[in-house]
């Protein structure tokens, strides 16, 4: 038993250095030529545009029920009218990131490690490195810059769209008067809110397209390793939003309020 332990611990110490060793090659290439800017723009589009409808839905839904919750809970204070306040707060500073950087975990991290994977066991990665390209250079700093830079883009636009949703539902179904509504939300947020919310997501997206390269780059055993790879990219993802949302999150109130 003691034997597994230590095996495991080894793995998991390999598997980190190996993650931090590649996020230093990749950020050495964003600052370093060769720069493929064609495969720079294009993961803009795959990671940025492809995303949108996914994004759109989850904060419009977000908002919307999350106005039916907050409604029947101020009313036991007498307080509905501050339901527009409530909503801004809570998608601004923590369920716009996080909920962004989970969709983007499902859909773009998975692509990534799929992709990646696929690259690998086809000897697609030994073929560049034969040509003389750097694959870090070619396929993982493009990604990276996409990552980093639209996720921020994605979760403005879920805040938005979920304010939106939280607007409808306090007009139609709390009967909150629209003005109100958007009066409420302008006195209450602060501008140490909208830093946060703006701050995480870039650090969000830097997890998320890493961790799906790297594990997409580690895939071994053909097509049942690059499914398990996939797997692997998604809950590691995920997991990885969640606490890096904490610790960003702890920083960020200790240095702003």
């Amino acid at each position: 038993m003691l034997h597994l332990l230590i095996e495991w611990t080894k793995a998991a110490a390999f598997e980190v250095q190996e993650y931090l060793f590649m996020c230093l090659a990749a950020l050495r290439g964003t600052v370093t030529r060769p720069f493929y800017k064609h495969d720079v723009v294009e993961q803009f589009e795959a990671i940025g545009i492809g995303s949108l409808t996914v994004v759109i839905l989850t904060g419009f839904f977000t908002g919307a029920v999350l106005a039916l919750n907050t409604g029947i809970t101020l009313d036991q204070f007498g307080a509905r009218d501050f339901v527009g306040r409530l909503i801004s707060a809570s998608m601004i500073k923590e369920l716009g990131p996080v909920l962004t950087g989970l969709m983007l975990a499902g859909r773009v991290g998975s692509g990534i490690a799929a992709e990646l994977g696929s690259m690998v066991v086809t000897d697609q990665i030994n073929a560049l490195r034969a040509l003389g390209t750097d694959p870090i250079r070619k396929l993982v700093v493009p990604r990276l810059l996409a990552g980093f830079f639209m996720t921020p883009v994605l979760t403005i636009i879920a805040n938005g769209v979920g304010i939106f949703g939280g607007w409808i539902i306090a007009v139609t179904q709390l009967r909150v008067a629209s003005s109100l509504y958007w009066s409420s939300i302008i006195e209450g947020l602060y501008l140490q809110d909208a830093w946060m919310g703006l701050i995480k997501p870039f650090f969000l997206g830097f997890i998320i397209v890493t961790i799906g390269c790297h594990v997409g780059l580690r895939a071994r055993g053909g097509t049942q390793g690059v499914g398990r790879a996939t797997t692997n990219a998604v809950v590691a993802a995920s997991v990885g939003v969640i606490a890096v949302d904490f610790f960003i999150t702890r920083l960020l109130i200790t240095l702003m309020y």
